[in-house]
């Protein structure tokens, strides 16, 4: 077993060193694009998971992989985002393990990987002791190595073993994670031990965003939609979807986003009907919408946003009785989004709202509507998705199963109408903030309003 882990951890790939430097050291915070957040708020949420376990528990948690490409490529560090909650620690390698006693004690070890002359010459240098001490606020900070002998001290104690598992209902993947992979003879050598998983614990507590939170997603909406709203003027007819993508990117990256929170979707004529559109290679033409459904990433935070513009600066007749329909769907959805209301309830009476639009547009007769009345699943023709996703350090970030709506949770307002018989579709997205009695958009930096987009897509400062 130590030789499988003395193996594994501390290996060293060739990786980006992203995020989380100390803001006490200010030579450190030059090299940092966000304001992390402070230590205190990732020891409440370790105080706050070892209350949730019972006593005689191990919480072990490791970083994600640095993902290979080809050759000696590598992808960038994408953290993994419960390790990212419990530690802001934003770097490769890196492992916490809690150790609970009675009544939530408990004493937590984190390590890291340890910097040597090549990885300073060829990477850089990575987090030392005292700085991951001074960021997660965990007392006792050591290397990698010393985790085979900690790990084994650890299981001959433990009655409870809590382990990452990645159970949100949308992931499909023959790849394994870290964790799963160093998880797997762990299992097998101590088959007496309650293995269990942090899924729900974390996924509950990752639902309602503390203060900290929201000020950084804040900021990642915040950039999400002013960058948006500053490449409007610069689009027209013939102009290709990679080309918006890279004045996107730019207006992220210079409001210090690190990257897209997604793959970022602009598609524009009949590809306006792909949900996940993502080679964004075409010219768009007169005559075209486009929808841009994008977000920025902005310390680990992410936004998301969808809006849908015409090429040429006008909505068509059509186009704009569609968008019409959908932006009233959009604002019925959030002025029902309230405390106490059950997730898979508020998307039914969104179907039902969703259904009396489709019947004005068309789409829909009123005796097939009439037929559902009490949840007309007959609108998946044309809006084939759910309206509502939490948002957080992850896109679709976990959440229960049905959720009930609470104050200080996040969540995605995202219908569209997609007609695929006439190359026409709309999403209008936005991010909101459940209130007690209302919800908050926090994305006012992009227009809504298609008088908005025309009258700022008019105002064209420059054609490429």
């Amino acid at each position: 077993m130590a030789g499988i882990f003395q193996k594994e951890v501390g290996f060293g790939l060739h990786a980006q060193r992203v995020g989380a430097i100390l803001p006490l050291k200010k030579e450190l915070m030059q090299t940092l694009r966000y304001t992390p957040i402070s230590a205190d708020f990732y020891r409440r949420n370790r105080d706050r998971l070892a209350a949730a376990l019972p006593p005689h528990s191990l919480v072990i948690l490791h970083a994600n992989d640095v993902y290979p490409t080809n050759a000696d490529g590598t992808m960038p560090h994408h953290q993994n985002a419960d390790l990212l909650y419990l530690t802001g620690i934003d770097q490769e390698e890196s492992i916490l393990l809690m150790e609970v006693g009675e009544k939530g004690e408990h004493t937590d070890t984190l390590l890291l990987r340890e910097t040597n002359e090549k990885i300073v010459i060829w990477e850089g240098a990575r987090l030392t002791k005292d700085e991951g001490a001074a960021l997660s606020g965990v007392g006792d900070v050591r290397w990698t190595d010393d985790f085979p002998a900690l790990l084994s001290k650890a299981m001959e104690k433990a009655q409870h073993v809590y382990l990452e598992t990645d159970d949100h209902p949308r992931r499909f993947s023959e790849v394994q994670t870290r964790n799963e992979r160093l998880n797997a003879p762990l299992r097998e050598q101590y088959k007496g031990v309650d293995f269990c998983s942090l899924y729900p614990l974390l996924s509950s507590m990752r639902l309602v965003k503390s203060a900290e939170e929201l000020v950084q997603l804040r900021e990642a909406c915040r950039i999400t939609g002013e960058g948006f709203t500053a490449i409007l003027p610069r689009i027209h007819p013939g102009m290709g979807e990679w080309e918006m993508e890279a004045l996107l990117s730019e207006q992220y990256i210079r409001r210090r986003s690190r990257f897209f929170s997604f793959s970022p979707i602009i598609a524009s004529g009949r590809d306006t009907c792909v949900l996940h559109y993502i080679s964004n290679h075409k010219r768009c033409t007169d005559g075209d919408l486009v929808l841009f459904d994008v977000g920025a990433e902005y310390g680990g935070y992410a936004g998301d946003m969808s809006r849908t513009i015409p090429a040429n600066g006008h909505y068509s007749p059509r186009q704009r009785a569609v968008y019409l329909a959908v932006l009233a769907v959009h604002r019925y959805a959030a002025s029902i989004m309230r405390p106490g209301v059950l997730k898979n309830e508020y998307e039914k009476l969104v179907r039902i709202r969703m259904a009396e639009e489709l019947v004005k547009l068309g789409l829909l007769s009123e005796s097939e509507v009439a037929a559902q009345a009490a949840d007309p699943l007959c609108v998946r023709k044309y809006y084939m998705h759910s309206v509502s996703h939490p948002l957080g350090l992850d896109v679709h970030d976990v959440c229960p199963s049905n959720p009930v709506f609470a104050e200080g949770q996040v969540w995605t307002v995202e219908p569209g109408i997609y007609i695929a018989e006439e190359n026409l579709g709309v999403r209008i997205e936005t991010d909101v903030l459940i209130h007690a009695d209302h919800t908050e958009d926090l994305i006012t930096t992009a227009p809504l309003e298609p008088e908005e987009v025309e009258s700022l897509m008019r105002h064209s400062a420059r054609k490429d």
